[in-house]
């Protein structure tokens, strides 16, 4: 069967986006999503998104199979990119800039803004260690600057979930961290019953940030959003940034807040189209 599709990237974490409005199931299996996702002999991308039909009042829905066949439960760049692909589908019927998205995670809501960015409600950080979920430190407790032993040195670790779990470490030069040797080594630690995205953090300033992440079913990638936005809280849980800051990955930055106001968790940046096919 042809499978129609849009890849997308947001600052270089790129996806293949499928229509998949006519079915609430993926028209694709994860080793399907696994053959598409391979960059020698498939497309090529970090994971497969399906726009599905909306659920409880929402407009629509998100699935995601990484590009190891995992399935997320939501992803931020990925959702940014959700958004324009819809925006496409719909052209000029679309009467509306804001969607309400039904996701793993919960309703997620982006909005596309006037000058071509996506603003996204990422809704409020799980703080404690039983939402994230991880077996540092007490179930009802925060995580927060915990030592870690991974790959034979003690690290000081702050957990945050954004609907999925992270782990967030703060050190002097992130350009020196060997990524792909001990990303795996977090990802698959015992402490994290689900796996975890680990982000390593470099504070320039207090409200400039640069990140490197080793993401949960995909490795090493140019962009995780929900990790600059677990990165961002986890930064003002240690006082170590301000609430607003720029988060400056490999393949570029994006605009996090977490607001005093409401508690809730902004993240701005791009979704880029780059081209359309069939498979």
């Amino acid at each position: 069967m042809a499978i129609e599709f849009t890849k997308y990237h947001g600052l270089g974490n790129d996806f293949i986006l499928i229509d998949n409005r006519s079915s609430s199931l993926p028209v694709l299996t994860p080793e399907q999503a696994i053959k598409l996702c391979d960059r020698h002999f498939g497309i090529g991308a970090d994971g497969v998104i399906f726009a599905l039909p909306g659920e409880n009042g929402t407009d629509y829905t998100m699935r995601i199979f990484n590009s190891d066949g995992s399935e997320p439960e939501m992803c931020g760049n990925g959702i940014r990119c959700l958004a324009g692909f819809l925006a496409d589908l719909e052209g000029e019927s679309r009467n509306k800039d804001l969607y309400r998205i039904h996701t793993l995670a919960g309703v997620i809501t982006p909005q596309l803004m006037p000058d071509g960015q996506v603003k996204v409600d990422m809704g409020l950080p799980r703080l404690l260690a039983r939402e994230i979920p991880t077996t540092l430190g007490d179930a009802d407790a925060k995580v927060i600057n915990q030592p870690l032993e991974v790959a034979g040195q003690t690290w000081e670790v702050t957990c945050v979930s954004m609907g999925n779990p992270h782990c967030i470490t703060f050190v002097e030069d992130v350009a020196a961290i060997p990524l792909a040797t001990i990303g795996p080594q977090f990802e698959h630690h015992p402490a994290f019953p689900q796996r975890t995205n680990t982000e390593f953090i470099q504070v320039v300033r207090r409200d400039y940030l640069k990140m490197r992440v080793w993401e949960r079913g995909a490795g090493i990638t140019l962009a995780c959003g929900t990790g600059a936005c677990a990165s961002l809280v986890a930064g003002v849980l240690t006082e170590g940034c301000d609430r607003t800051a720029t988060v400056e990955l490999p393949g570029g930055p994006l605009e996090i807040e977490w607001s005093e106001v409401d508690q809730r968790v902004y993240m701005t940046g791009p979704a880029e189209r780059v081209f359309t096919g069939k498979a």
